[in-house]
């Protein structure tokens, strides 16, 4: 996973410029300003944020209710090497390796998640695909059954039909009979004039 993504579950973007991180959470721009409430609770998991460092914040955030009473950092996902130089020169390496620690522990959780957030996909589009299986072999099974019934409806009318071919084949058999015996009795009958 190269980028972070918004731990807003029906966004989901690609994290790429900056963000607004909340504890272990993070969320876009866009949905932190609609997410995020004077109530002082992390959208994602109801955690108070009582703390000043509880939230740390895009500069185009600022103007937010709950950003003015909290004391909030710019973040940028991309710092420039000399913001990186200016925040941690001067501090003891043990602070500075709680920090990458805490930020390794950050990442660690997100990957966590969207490897938690993948499988739920997965799971969900298993049980789909379950169920319109199920639904595609009852059309099928439906289908099959209807053809059957076509089938043997359509066996019962080729009889019908020989049947009637068979009867119209003896009536014209019979027509020709009579139609011969006519003609006989009418050859009989004008050479008894």
């Amino acid at each position: 996973m190269d980028n972070l993504k918004c731990n807003r579950l029906n966004c989901r973007k690609a994290l790429a410029e900056k963000a607004v991180v909340v504890r272990s959470h993070i969320f876009c721009v866009e949905c932190a300003n609609e997410l995020f409430n004077a109530s002082r609770l992390c959208p994602a998991c109801d955690t108070s944020l009582i703390e000043p460092d509880d939230v740390v914040v895009c500069s185009n955030l600022r103007s937010h209710a709950l950003y003015n009473d909290i004391s909030s950092q710019v973040c940028s996902l991309n710092p420039t090497n000399d913001y990186k130089t200016s925040v941690l020169s001067g501090l003891n390496p043990t602070v500075i390796l709680e920090i990458c620690s805490r930020a390794m522990s950050f990442w660690q959780y997100q990957l966590h998640q969207e490897h938690s957030f993948q499988q739920a996909v997965i799971r969900s589009v298993n049980e789909k695909n379950a169920q319109l299986q199920k639904e595609l072999h009852n059309v099928v099974r439906e289908a099959n059954g209807e053809l059957s019934l076509l089938n043997n409806k359509m066996t019962e009318l080729q009889r019908e039909l020989e049947m009637e071919r068979r009867k119209s084949n003896t009536l014209q058999d019979s027509v020709k009979d009579r139609d011969k015996e006519y003609q006989k009795l009418k050859v009989c009958d004008r050479s008894l004039f």
